[in-house]
């Protein structure tokens, strides 16, 4: 008895020191936010992505995502520095610290979820599919794609590829680095389709309305939430991100930047370098 005693001393006493402990580096610690404000540059990770954010035909960033990573910027009262990555390797590139964080059309998944944190979604979009006319002339509903015979493809890292291999499993999946090869592919006639974000393949289909159209009747595949993403463990930040997304979903400015982006090409065609 007075040796389970003394054993569960010892274990109360290792308890309140790693607690105290922990206490005292979380005090410490100096989250992200703050490390941003000292610095006065926000750094965020992008990948282009029409019309999330995308080069004008001078080569300066314009897009949705480039004005609703401005905005946060301006109202941290600090600098704006983009850094374009690699689809694919966004993520890491995120836990590396090559920037603060990602504010680049990123999907909220379970999978992704456990390597880092999501805000609340800013935007929804989904994921369509644009079709080349001639190949698919005789496919009249989706069950038809899953074929080996039908290669689908898509972008490399992205919910697109996802999305194609869930719903077209045994389809023949072609995966490239960027979203205007995959579709290349479509208009040459080497692949049947692509699957993208919404609204690009619809965006496409109307520049090429002789080879491509937007699958299942125009409709999306998917519906999606996108977030902004960040390292783990830094509660200050995520709640500051969050609460400025919520601020600017209740006054209208994140939905009214969507719809110009989003809507239609209007605003910003004529603006865009050729893909």
């Amino acid at each position: 008895m007075q040796l389970f005693r003394i054993v569960n001393s010892l274990v109360v006493a290792l308890v309140m020191a790693t607690a105290m402990a922990a206490s005292t580096i979380s005090a410490s610690a100096q989250s992200m936010l703050e490390e941003v404000v000292q610095r006065g540059t926000l750094r965020v990770g992008m990948s282009t992505f029409v019309p999330w954010a995308m080069r004008d035909k001078k080569g300066e960033l314009i897009g949705f995502e480039i004005d609703v990573a401005k905005k946060v910027a301006k109202d941290m009262g600090v600098e704006i520095e983009f850094v374009p990555t690699a689809w694919s390797g966004i993520i890491p590139a995120l836990l590396a610290k090559k920037f603060d964080i990602i504010i680049g059309g990123l999907s909220v998944t379970p999978e992704r979820n456990l390597t880092v944190n999501f805000t609340i979604p800013y935007a929804h979009s989904g994921q369509q599919m644009a079709a080349n006319t001639a190949l698919t002339k005789d496919m009249k509903s989706l069950e038809q794609y899953n074929e080996a015979a039908v290669t689908i493809a898509c972008r490399r890292g992205s919910v697109s590829c996802d999305a194609a291999q869930k719903q077209f499993p045994n389809a023949t999946l072609r995966q490239f680095d960027d979203d205007a090869q995959a579709f290349q592919e479509v208009v040459n006639g080497n692949a049947h389709a692509m699957i993208s974000s919404a609204p690009k393949p619809r965006f496409w289909s109307e520049a090429y309305p002789d080879k491509v159209y937007v699958a299942n009747n125009g409709e999306n595949l998917t519906r999606g939430d996108e977030a902004f993403g960040l390292r783990k463990g830094d509660v200050d930040s995520l709640n500051f991100f969050s609460n400025w997304i919520l601020v600017n979903m209740s006054n209208g400015w994140l939905q009214e930047t969507h719809d110009r982006w989003f809507k239609d090409q209007s605003a910003w065609k004529d603006m865009v370098a050729p893909e």
